[in-house]
């Protein structure tokens, strides 16, 4: 086949635990209502639908395609451990969460350090170009979580930026191209492009 693949980066869309400004990694949540109705349509079509095992992800991926879904848990979002469902006000005078602002690669108590999570996400990203691989598939697109997306930008995409310098918003999409063969071997991609959305639902 062609070496020259595409994958999509969508965010899922808006959950009550975004509205409310809560940390939200692994706790499983649906979409809110509003935040359904908000969702545009990708103007991209994929072979392959990729989603993280958490509902918002696979409700997301729904609205946007007819396809069947593959789950692949390693694409869930950080794990924030005792501080999920809390809020950055509810825990600013923790010490161990005063001492996480400053420095991002300590763990989260009960939770992930950003190396684990790092490390899960790039094996789930790898374990998905194989089987792209595998199966001849030319473009997939992967339905997961802004933190997940941020990080894959930031080892994947064509231009070099921190973690902190990407932004995913909710219910929208990146898509990277390049050859397959050195995407697999943990090259950069060579193009990024937004995807652009249809018109929001009414209602």
């Amino acid at each position: 086949m062609d070496d020259c693949v595409a994958v999509g980066l969508f965010r899922h869309g808006i959950t009550e635990a975004n509205e409310r400004k809560q940390f939200c990694g692994w706790t499983d949540v649906p979409l809110s209502e509003s935040g359904r109705a908000a969702l545009g349509r990708p103007m991209a079509e994929y072979d392959w639908i990729v989603t993280s095992d958490l509902v918002r992800c696979r409700q997301t991926a729904s609205v946007f395609w007819a396809q069947p879904q593959t789950v692949f848990d390693k694409l869930r979002e950080f794990h924030f451990g005792e501080w999920e469902g809390k809020t950055h006000v509810e825990l600013e005078h923790e010490p161990a969460y005063q001492r996480w602002l400053e420095d991002y690669s300590l763990p989260v108590p009960g939770g992930d350090s950003y190396a684990s999570f790092a490390k899960r996400v790039e094996e789930g990203f790898r374990d998905v170009l194989n089987e792209m691989a595998e199966r001849n598939i030319q473009r997939a697109a992967l339905v997961t979580h802004g933190g997940v997306i941020r990080h894959l930008l930031s080892v994947r995409a064509p231009e070099a930026k921190g973690f902190g310098e990407w932004t995913s918003e909710n219910g929208q999409g990146f898509e990277l191209s390049g050859s397959l063969a050195d995407m697999r071997r943990g090259k950069r991609c060579t193009s990024l492009r937004a995807v652009p959305l249809t018109a929001r639902k009414n209602g």
